[in-house]
């Protein structure tokens, strides 16, 4: 069987989601029956095409194809050009699509094909939920996705619980949550003790990031430490002096160092899919406290597993909680557990496999 997975957007948790999809289907057991191949576009800033050579696994085939995040007719018609010559040349049994972007560009490369496919769409996090752009664009996006869905068929494979509620309403669909290397992240695990209670946020600094909310959070927690483990165009936005933004790290093992020495992780975004780095940071045994939100509400278990708030003075109450080291521990032990049941990288790509194989 021949798989041909495509995406735009190859950067921040969806990097890491391909990196594990690498590993895992690019076992030698795996590769046996399943070949597989990634088109991807190198045009993010956060994409160092050098980089994935060496982090992604030789057992996979890495196609670059040139595709942009915005819509832009001349580019799209090249890129959709592209596609379709690929997927002439590879001649695949399923086309898995990622992102919005991706969906659209390859369904239409799929029809040109002209040949039927088995075709999956995951959508880690669709644009209409997105908070930056109007209301009148959320409804257009919404209306592509519906139309797409529609029009092209296949099967949407949610990454999390509610982006899977909300497909079920789009169209015929299947939930496999994103997952995490847990093992290689544990190797990281180590005991850490700050002298300041240390609140950790991980991922490039963008407007969906909500990096002036986190600013904010920090002017009001004067006695607290926070770190951002990233770096992005937004970061003058983030002007609070007890907050330290480390800056891109390429290094896998110091970025997970960076994320053990904290001590509460915090995900404040305006939307998201199921984010990798609450996975993460949880699987290092870290409570998460997180904007109540589509995607941070499916991987935190309200006060077992860390809080999920909608207001900034909610988190007096939960700060003042997580203060207590035993009980920070509890919350982080709960979190570790939650991980290994739902979001075990192994697990969620071998239930992936068994529905391209349906």
């Amino acid at each position: 069987m021949k798989v041909v997975h495509i995406i735009e957007a190859l950067g921040g948790g969806v990097y890491t989601y391909f990196r594990d999809l690498s590993t895992f289907f690019g076992d030698d057991e795996i590769n046996k029956n399943t070949e597989t191949t990634i088109l991807y576009s190198g045009n993010r800033k956060e994409i160092d095409p050098q980089k994935i050579k060496s982090e992604f696994s030789n057992g996979v085939n890495l196609v670059q194809v040139n595709m942009v995040r915005e819509f832009s007719p001349i580019q799209d018609l090249k890129s959709i050009y592209e596609l379709t010559k690929e997927l002439k040349r590879i001649n695949p049994d399923v086309i898995h699509l990622h992102s919005s972007k991706a969906g659209v560009l390859g369904r239409i490369a799929y029809f040109l094909l002209f040949k039927k496919k088995k075709l999956f769409y995951t959508p880690h996090g669709y644009s209409f939920l997105r908070t930056d752009i109007s209301k009148s664009a959320r409804k257009l996006y919404w209306s592509i996705e519906k139309k797409s869905q529609h029009f092209f068929g296949g099967t949407i494979v949610a990454c999390g619980d509610t982006e899977y509620e909300i497909s079920k309403k789009i169209g015929t669909s299947k939930l496999v949550r994103n997952g995490i290397d847990l093992t290689a992240i544990q190797k990281q695990f180590a005991p850490y003790k700050n002298k300041k209670l240390t609140i950790g946020v991980m991922g490039r600094i963008t407007f969906q990031k909500n990096p002036q909310f986190l600013n904010q959070i920090a002017l009001n927690f004067p006695d607290f430490n926070f770190v951002w483990i990233g770096d992005g165009e937004l970061k003058s936005l983030i002007t609070a002096p007890n907050i330290r933004i480390t800056g891109w790290i390429l290094d896998r093992k110091t970025v997970l160092k960076e994320l053990n020495n904290i001590d509460i992780y915090m995900q404040i975004s305006l939307w998201e899919g199921l984010p990798i780095a609450v996975l993460e940071a949880m699987a290092l045994q870290k409570p998460v406290i997180a904007t109540n939100i589509i995607g941070n509400k499916d991987a935190v278990l309200h006060n077992k597993t860390g809080f999920l708030f909608n207001e900034i003075s909610e988190l007096d109450h939960y700060f003042e909680i997580l203060k207590d080291p035993v009980t920070r521990a509890l919350f982080g032990e709960n979190a570790f557990v939650r991980c290994n049941d739902l979001f075990d990288k192994d697990k969620n790509f071998k239930e992936l496999l068994a529905i391209y194989n349906q």
